[in-house]
């Protein structure tokens, strides 16, 4: 096993390569920081299990129509780091790629598109976007 986290997300990362694993790195995967790796670090799988159930119920409390979630997946942020555009024209992302974090994809009833959830331990992030993340828009981006 690669990870701290005792996961399987080194096992099929496809960017096992440019990473080397979880434990190799001390949780510093391609130089960012792994969520999960942090949290068992500080406090143990309990503290790894209570941050991701605290994150669960903070994006269910946001009141948001059609989102359930019951649970989060590690997801690499090369992975879902969009580009969301902006009212000025400009274009932004908000995450880091080489950080990991908690997240998810929940599919948004009756619509061909989805919402996608990334937390880490300082910011949450709901968004909705189509297919292969075509046209993101920024539903919540708060501090937490």
């Amino acid at each position: 096993m690669l990870s701290i986290c005792g996961l399987d997300c080194c096992d099929e990362c496809n960017r096992m390569e440019d990473c080397g694993g979880c434990k190799k790195t001390d949780g510093h995967p391609f130089g960012g920081t792994c969520i999960a790796a942090e949290c068992v670090k500080q406090g143990g799988f309990e503290e790894f299990f209570r941050f991701k159930n605290t994150l669960i119920s903070e994006f269910n409390a946001l009141g948001i129509e059609g989102l359930k979630v019951n649970d989060l997946n590690l997801l690499n942020g090369y992975f879902v780091n969009l580009e969301y555009p902006l009212a000025n024209g400009q274009s932004v992302k908000l995450l880091e790629d080489n950080n990991v974090y908690w997240g998810n994809q929940i599919e948004i009833s009756g619509s061909d598109r989805c919402y996608g959830l990334v937390a880490d331990d300082t910011y949450m992030l709901v968004c909705e976007y189509g297919c292969n993340g075509d046209n993101p828009e920024i539903i919540i981006y708060k501090k937490r």
